[in-house]
């Protein structure tokens, strides 16, 4: 087995953060079939993750992502590319969140 471990710093606030961990979870589900469930908390709301040969957890907080999750034999192989496609998709996500810097007249 293969794991994988990401973590992402953002400055979200938790309301805006789970707005990002939603259509994470969306995009999980329809480009790699993986069943999500969501479930919210006082601080931190967790993504459960899984599908055949992956599972795992994404916790959401305030002022961080934290990714886990272990991959079976067969996509194990592949670990580099699917943790690669995993950063992608969730630093493309918070890019689309970052406020955009104002210029100074």
């Amino acid at each position: 087995m293969a794991d994988i471990h990401i973590r992402r710093d953002h400055h979200l606030g938790l309301s805006g953060a789970r707005k990002v961990a939603w259509q994470w979870a969306e995009q999980a589900e329809a480009d790699f079939d993986m069943s999500c469930t969501y479930e919210e908390g006082d601080a931190v709301d967790e993504v459960q993750f899984a599908r055949t040969g992956v599972h795992g957890t994404l916790r959401v907080s305030a002022d961080h992502f934290e990714l886990d999750a272990k991959l079976g034999f067969l996509l194990g192989a592949f670990k580099e590319r699917i943790e690669g496609e995993i950063v992608k998709n969730l630093d493309q996500l918070l890019a689309a969140k970052k406020p955009a810097v104002r210029k100074k007249k």
